[in-house]
């Protein structure tokens, strides 16, 4: 996120603020694993951990959103970013392997919950790709608005993955089923 606000990247920004969900998305999947162990139950606080990690993708989108619309109305123009591409280069390398091991994970603990973690790491190795394109059509081109423009797409993913996650299903064949 430093990254970003020091550059005036709003595509940044709203890449560091997703990694901040991915941090709190394993905190609340923690949240819950501690439920289970505790009570040996899990469909209440699944549906409630998948509810916050849908609710955090919504924030994102909102927050992206509307800085991307005031950056390009303002014709906001960020600064180049090395630290930012590099990041953003070596998330598109490594979160992939990650999103594909929590989703295996995911039907072995029978939870939702642990799904949309795996959804969150897949959506933050998307945002690198969104991300990359933005911060190397300026750093490249010059092309200012192409980071705004980034930060729409990122936008309009995280949108996407709050409403699909927000509907998700309970896992039905869960312990207490």
């Amino acid at each position: 996120m430093s990254a970003g606000l020091i550059a005036g990247s709003v595509s940044l920004v709203g890449f560091g603020f997703d990694s901040a969900i991915e941090v709190s998305a394993a905190l609340i999947l923690t949240w819950r694993l501690r439920q289970e162990k505790r009570t040996g139950c899990t469909q209440n606080s699944d549906a409630r951990a998948t509810k916050l990690i849908a609710a955090s993708f919504g924030v994102l989108a909102a927050y992206v959103a509307v800085e991307a619309v005031r950056d390009l109305v303002g014709r906001t123009e960020p600064e180049v970013s090395i630290p930012g591409v590099i990041l953003a280069s070596l998330s598109l390398v490594v979160m992939p392997f990650l999103a594909r091991a929590k989703a295996r994970l995911a039907p072995v603990l029978g939870s939702a919950a642990a799904a949309a973690d795996a959804a969150q790491t897949n959506l933050c190795a998307l945002l690198s790709a969104v991300v990359l394109g933005g911060l190397g059509a300026n750093l490249l081109f010059g092309w200012w608005w192409a980071d705004p423009v980034a930060g729409l797409g990122i936008a309009v993913l995280a949108a996407t993955e709050a409403r699909r996650t927000w509907r998700a299903e309970s896992l039905a064949d869960t312990c207490c089923a």
